[in-house]
């Protein structure tokens, strides 16, 4: 079994596009660790660096204990599971999963053995006989996990495996994926645009925007204390309010003043963020999370020092939630708030904002100042 070391790796396309950006990362042996970033962030690159099919352009990669950046990908102790799972059409699902150890001379018994038992594991010894126009995406998708653990790998890496699923299928799999791995005991290396995978299945997250890490931690850490403005608002759903905001200091309290409307900030986190002093009556960015806003009489009681009052523009019904779609001042918010809400499309409410979970960030760096 291996961990993974990634030290200052750069990818670099000639006319000096620079994909990846000094990425430095260590990948601890069994870790499930998630990429996560938008489209053209660089993550599926990062994957396929590690994976051998995309060349390093500088900065080394360490499998184990093993400099790897110049080992072909067939030695490099890893397999890959891809989007379009890559399964040959005319073998059968037999075939596909025995294929990679056939061309390594593997003992037929042992094949035979490999993959039963990945079938079994998988669930899917049924489908043995059948060529995958046959499978439906769920099932080919199993086939592409069971052709790389037949191998052993001492690293899986995932690119997007489950984009091309459908939602349910999509939740299920994830399950089956997560379950896999504390089966395997093996390193998994998953790449994915969608930051609900991420949240439900990674020890830790890689959180990309062009091309550079932005802050790697667990997804609860994600979350509760995001480092800037980028990984505040792409992990959760739905995502992260922004708005303008000045810093005032008045009686020794500390407030947020959103031009008129006054948030008092818990005096527990000013002590805990002294730094916050040096932003006293200068612009920052005030970021509020969608649960943290709600028009209940409860919350407006237990927060009377922070309400504001807004106008609902479209109130949508989840089941077990209502998510509110506001218009304050000149700013989109989303409220998530309790299904007895009697707020109504063209009126007005009064909600109030949970200070303690309020995130600040300065406005020119976009850096957190209050988490």
């Amino acid at each position: 079994m291996a961990g993974i070391s990634l030290r200052h790796i750069y990818k670099i396309y000639p006319g000096d596009v620079t994909a990846v950006s000094d990425f430095n990362l260590e990948i601890a042996d069994k870790e499930f660790i998630i990429l996560v970033g938008p489209s053209g962030c660089g993550k599926s690159t990062t994957l396929r660096m590690i994976a051998g099919l995309e060349e390093i352009s500088k900065g080394e990669l360490y499998i184990g204990d093993r400099l790897v950046n110049d080992v072909p990908p067939k030695d490099r102790d890893i397999a890959m599971v891809f989007q379009n799972y890559a399964l040959y059409p005319h073998m059968t699902v037999y075939k596909n999963m025995a294929f990679g150890l056939e061309l390594r001379k593997t003992p037929k018994d042992e094949i035979e053995k490999r993959v039963r038992e990945a079938a079994r594991v998988l669930d899917i010894e049924h489908l043995l006989d059948r060529k995958p126009k046959a499978l439906s995406g769920g099932q080919r998708q199993r086939v592409a996990l069971g052709r790389a653990m037949v191998r052993n790998p001492a690293v899986f890496l995932l690119d997007e495996p489950l984009s091309n699923l459908d939602a349910k299928l999509r939740t299920s799999m994830r399950t089956e994926i997560i379950k896999l791995h504390q089966k395997l005991g093996t390193t998994f290396i998953y790449v994915t645009h969608d930051q609900t995978e991420a949240m439900t299945m990674g020890d830790r997250i890689v959180v990309m925007k062009d091309g550079v890490i932005q802050q790697v931690d667990t997804p609860q850490n994600l979350y509760d204390f995001p480092c800037n403005m980028f990984v505040g608002g792409f992990i959760g759903s739905p995502q992260m309010n922004f708005l303008d905001a000045t810093l005032v200091k008045e009686n020794g309290n500390y407030y947020v003043d959103l031009g008129g409307d006054k948030l008092l900030i818990n005096p527990d986190r000013v002590k805990a963020n002294p730094g916050i002093e040096n932003y006293v009556g200068k612009a920052i960015k005030a970021g509020i999370r969608p649960e943290d806003i709600k028009d209940d009489e409860e919350f407006l009681e237990k927060h009377k020092d922070a309400t504001i009052v807004a106008h609902v523009d479209v109130s949508e019904l989840m089941g077990s939630e209502i998510y509110l779609y506001l218009e304050y001042k000149d700013y989109k918010m989303t409220a998530r708030v309790n299904p007895g809400s009697k707020a109504k499309n063209g009126t007005d409410v009064k909600v109030a904002i949970n200070t303690k979970k309020l995130h600040l960030f300065d406005p020119e760096t976009e850096l957190a100042i209050l988490n």
